[in-house]
């Protein structure tokens, strides 16, 4: 079983103190290594597991790491470390990126498994990439392995941290999760200070039972269709993209009278390419 747990710590302040005084950073240009804005991508479904042959999302989290070959690792915890979900990852990733995954469930001695101090490797990934499941199992998961408080370095670091269902709730203060039985508020991590609520479009009773719960005292914050993702920079929404044209996301809030759902502006991935393959037909 990889070991988290005492040693988070002193792994963290290590490795603080490694970067603070780090010379060039082995980035694809060059460059020197820069404290790099926090970043949080939220999808409401979507991604390799949900969308096969459809690459929009995850292209477009792995573009945000700014390498040309950036160092990716997958957390199935939600899952219960799913054998086919793994393979489904390395399927996706491992032309593309120095791609590894972590099991905690069981000891894992498969290729791109990490064995050793797992602190280390999360804090050093250029993108964390969470999987769908349930989010009250992976985050108790998590917090009895100590990966809470690494991954919440690793955000503020600076590494891009992303996933769809589960891996999109994880990362707010509230979420709405319908794992088992009818919908319910959960806490997460809090990194993001809003709840959250996924597959809006695809399961309506999450949207009544969302709107039912923010306008009974659940904190204001954001839902996205299956397909939309939400960008967040630090703690503010930066944008909203999807994989699909008719995706989209909302912001949700008490009104005075009731509760507001605003639709928000969403950029379509697929429009730059869109023209082409029209003119290839014409």
């Amino acid at each position: 079983m990889p070991s988290v747990g005492p040693r988070v710590e002193r792994a963290a302040h290590r490795l603080l103190q490694r970067a603070i005084g780090a010379g060039p950073h082995p980035r694809d240009d060059g460059a020197m290594r820069v404290r790099r804005v926090p970043q949080i991508v939220a999808f409401g479904g979507g991604g390799f597991s949900q969308e096969a042959g459809n690459p929009l999302l995850d292209d477009y989290v792995l573009d945000l790491t700014a390498r040309r070959r950036p160092r990716v690792c997958f957390l199935p915890t939600a899952s219960g470390d799913a054998d086919h979900y793994v393979v489904r990852f390395y399927r996706r990733f491992a032309c593309c990126s120095e791609a590894s995954h972590v099991s905690l469930f069981r000891r894992d001695r498969s290729g791109g498994a990490v064995e050793g101090d797992v602190a280390e490797h999360l804090l050093t990934r250029d993108l964390v990439y969470v999987g769908g499941g349930n989010v009250l199992s992976m985050l108790g998961t998590w917090r009895a392995h100590g990966l809470d408080a690494v991954l919440a370095e690793a955000w503020r670091r600076g590494v891009v941290l992303c996933g769809l269902s589960a891996g999109s709730l994880c990362w707010f203060a509230e979420a709405l999760t319908a794992f088992h039985g009818p919908p319910t508020v959960v806490p997460g991590l809090g990194l993001l200070p809003y709840s959250n609520c996924v597959h809006y479009d695809g399961e309506p009773e999450r949207r009544q039972e969302y709107l039912r719960f923010v306008g009974d005292g659940v904190r204001p914050g954001f839902a996205a269709d299956d397909g939309a993702a939400l960008h967040f920079r630090g703690t503010e929404l930066a944008d909203v993209v999807s994989s699909r044209p008719s995706a989209g996301a909302y912001r949700v809030e008490p009104d005075g009278t009731g509760v507001r759902e605003t639709p928000l502006e969403t950029t379509y991935l697929g429009a730059a390419a869109a023209p082409a393959g029209a003119a290839a037909l014409a």
